[in-house]
């Protein structure tokens, strides 16, 4: 099963994207029929309501008057925060109760959480995928003053209350713009449902890795922020059991070309307490790859650092390998012991290079030369072509690490 965490701002148009990804096969489990289902008369949310803000908040008939209740809860930041504190918990653990009822009843399927104050929550990193509707801010008054009979300022008030464009972009995976016609909206949700989402949740129900060449591309800006959201993710899925989770490999080298692939390092006390990890790192995401193949080990200069240093004993080269399912952002997760020269070698690397512009131009070459040698598809080929070269550089920056005082 595959959890997309869906939001925008009030009037980006959510329901519409919804309604889309329902049409396609999602299961739609939305967060304002939820925030409804709890308050409804009689329940234990509207009582708790009645005693926060008043009896005034009631129609006549004993149901919620909602345009009261909003007049009373947006009016600042306090009665905003109380109002989430008692409406919020109530709908998490009625979507848990929905979540657990899919999840036992259909093992491919697709999940979409419509939650409105996905972002201001802090939940976006308990989502393989967010994704953020989004349209300009004056079409989004237009369309609530013209739409739900708002007036301006309230429409004005209500979009200053949530979380800014900023803020979203920082935790979106997939940002879709609804400032223009429905249909463009509806055409750009097929593309991202068939071409990202759907090879997604069959790569996670199959439990393996999103494919990826190695194929050099100059650095993208985007890198730092999607290792940040990736991150976030992990720390989440892992809980206490992850010591740090650090950006890795070039990716993390600022302007230096590189394959299209992200790498992350789970640091944890203990090959087992990687073990622990395998379903919760699957629900987020990033399959175990039970069976590390030779080019996985030979990146992580295994194979180099058995001729360098003899004394080194090779068991402690060992780690647990995952990989993201998601086709769009290519993910390597390397799990690895506290202490051990690979994770101590993977952090130093990284700095290493960062430190020495002589060393990112040499090491540029290798790879182009790799690039060629493995035809620009053969994995094993490319990472052979580097080995000569990380021969050497275990050595080299050890002896900067040194000289430097670098520790990790």
């Amino acid at each position: 099963m595959l959890r997309i965490g869906l939001t925008g701002g009030i009037g980006a148009g959510k329901s519409a994207l919804s309604a889309t990804f329902s049409q396609l096969g999602g299961i739609i489990v939305d967060g304002d029929v939820l925030a409804r289902e709890v308050v409804e008369p009689g329940s234990a949310g509207l009582a708790s309501l009645v005693d926060a803000f008043g009896r005034d908040i009631l129609l006549p008939s004993g149901g919620l008057d909602r345009p009261a209740l909003a007049a009373k809860a947006f009016r600042d930041d306090e009665a905003r925060a109380k109002l989430n504190g008692i409406v919020h918990p109530l709908v998490a653990k009625r979507r848990a109760e929905i979540i657990a009822a899919v999840a036992g009843s259909s093992r491919g399927a697709v999940v979409v959480e419509d939650i409105p104050l996905l972002v201001e929550s802090g939940m976006a990193p308990l989502f393989p995928l967010v994704v953020i509707v989004h349209a300009d801010v004056e079409v989004r008054v237009r369309r609530l003053v013209e739409q739900r009979g708002m007036s301006e300022a309230d429409a004005r008030a209500r979009i200053a209350a949530q979380a800014t464009d900023e803020q979203r972009r920082a935790v979106a995976d997939v940002w879709l713009d609804n400032s223009g016609a429905l249909d463009a909206l509806v055409e750009r949700a097929r593309d991202v449902w068939h071409n990202r989402i759907l090879p997604f949740a069959h790569n996670l129900t199959e439990r393996q890795r999103a494919r990826a060449a190695p194929r050099l591309v100059l650095p993208d800006p985007n890198w730092p922020d999607q290792a940040r959201r990736i991150v976030a993710r992990l720390t989440t899925a892992c809980g206490h059991r992850a010591l740090r989770v650090d950006h890795i490999g070039s990716t993390a080298v600022p302007a230096f070309p590189a394959k299209d692939v992200i790498d992350i390092q789970i640091t944890v006390e203990s090959l087992a307490v990687a073990d622990e990890l395998v379903e919760p790192l699957l629900s987020a995401g990033y399959p175990r790859l039970e069976h590390v193949t030779q080019d996985v080990a030979k990146a992580d200069g295994r194979s180099t650092v058995d001729h360098y240093d003899h004394s080194v004993d090779p068991d402690l080269w060992h780690k647990r390998f995952h990989a993201s399912a998601d086709p769009g952002r290519p993910t390597n997760v390397h799990i690895r012991v506290d202490g051990w020269p690979n994770q101590q070698f993977a952090l130093l690397f990284v700095d290493w290079l960062r430190a020495n512009s002589a060393l990112r131009a040499e090491y540029l070459e290798v790879k182009r030369t790799a690039e060629r040698s493995g035809g620009g598809c053969d994995i094993a080929g490319y990472a052979s072509a580097k080995e000569p070269w990380f021969l050497d550089s275990y050595r080299r920056a050890w002896e900067w690490a040194d000289t430097t005082g670098w520790q990790p």
